[in-house]
C-alpha cells in the first residue's frame, strides 16, 4: 500500500508509524485527519485460565513490549 500510494494519487490507510518517514519528507500528505481517531492501542479478550498456553503467553508479551505501541491494559 505504501508503495502504491507513492506511486501516484490515491488514498492508502495504515498505522501512521508505516507513513510517518514518508510525511515527514514530503513525499506524502495527510488527508482527513478529522476523522482519524487515535489508536488506543490493542484489546485482548479471552477466557481467564490459571495457566495460559504458553503462545497466548508470547502474543502477549509481544504486545505488550513492541517498539512504538501503547501498553496493554490488565483489566
Amino acid at each position: 500500500m505504501v508503495d502504491a500510494a507513492l506511486a501516484g494519487p490515491g488514498i492508502a490507510t495504515l498505522p501512521e508509524e508505516v507513513f510517518a518517514p514518508h510525511i515527514e519528507e514530503g513525499r506524502l500528505v495527510r488527508v482527513l485527519q478529522d476523522w482519524c481517531e487515535p489508536f488506543s492501542g490493542y484489546f485482548l479478550y479471552h477466557p481467564s485460565r490459571r495457566q495460559p498456553s504458553p503462545a497466548f503467553s508470547l502474543v502477549v508479551d509481544a504486545l505488550r513490549y513492541s517498539e512504538g505501541s501503547t501498553a496493554l491494559s490488565k483489566r
